[in-house]
């Protein structure tokens, strides 16, 4: 079950938005002053937050930020019966994925709820399955205690830091991929993508539209635009295997 939080100073509104909420099947916390939101943020693993603006003492956007400051990514719907396309703007600037205006329609809220909480398990997923990855490609990770094996490391541990191009060569079968990989998360470009191209299976003439991409209409058949595999690698790495 979801865990939202509702901050708001008009006790009125969190009861209303407890009940909506709560039948709709959320686990909900509540908090009457910013500060008291801050720690419930600080102890519970919420799924969302939802606050007023104006609020006595902090406000709503001051909380906005010290709650993004040690959890980034956690989405921050503000609302507010005060409300502007201008402050609407600045919400969205400074990190809250979304801004509604009291009095809210109650579907439209639970439609904004339910894309905000999607988006940030997507969001947790992908930085999950991206851990996930770079502790695969770690060296502890990787069978091969020989000393052939442990050279391959040392070498690995001094390319990665560089933007050099590398040539991995071997039978196939014997890893080159893996070491491809392992190269990729364990440099600074670790974060960015790891595209993959099998030459081999590709015919000579789509070759060069695959690995440069083509505009609409560059040849018979091209009826869209197409990215190459250089523009999807950028910032990151490009393994062409079978060269």
């Amino acid at each position: 079950m979801e865990t939202i939080l509702i901050v708001d100073d008009e006790k009125n509104y969190l009861v209303i938005l407890e009940d909506l909420l709560t039948d709709a099947g959320y686990q909900v916390v509540t908090a009457d002053q910013a500060v008291k939101g801050l720690e419930i943020s600080r102890s519970h693993d919420l799924d969302l937050l939802i606050t007023d603006i104006k609020m006595p003492g902090m406000d709503g956007m001051a909380l906005l930020d010290k709650v993004h400051a040690f959890n980034p990514e956690l989405p921050i719907v503000m609302m507010t019966a005060f409300g502007s396309e201008e402050k609407a703007l600045e919400c969205m600037e400074r990190g809250a994925y979304d801004y509604i205006f009291k009095p809210f329609q109650n579907e439209q809220l639970k439609l904004t709820i339910r894309k905000a909480i999607n988006h940030y398990q997507l969001v947790r997923r992908n930085r999950e399955l991206s851990e996930e990855l770079q502790d695969r490609y770690q060296f502890d990770n990787i069978i091969g205690k020989s000393a052939a094996m442990r050279r391959i490391f040392q070498l690995i541990e001094k390319v990665a830091p560089s933007k050099a191009t590398v040539l991995i060569t071997g039978e196939s079968g014997t890893g080159k991929e893996l070491i491809a990989r392992s190269l990729h998360y364990n440099s600074t470009r670790q974060t960015q993508p790891f595209i993959s191209v099998n030459c081999g299976a590709l015919p000579e003439t789509l070759l060069e539209s695959e690995l440069f991409g083509h505009e609409r209409g560059a040849f018979s058949g091209a009826v869209s635009q197409r990215k190459g595999r250089f523009e999807l690698a950028h910032e990151g790495t490009l393994f062409l295997d079978e060269v």
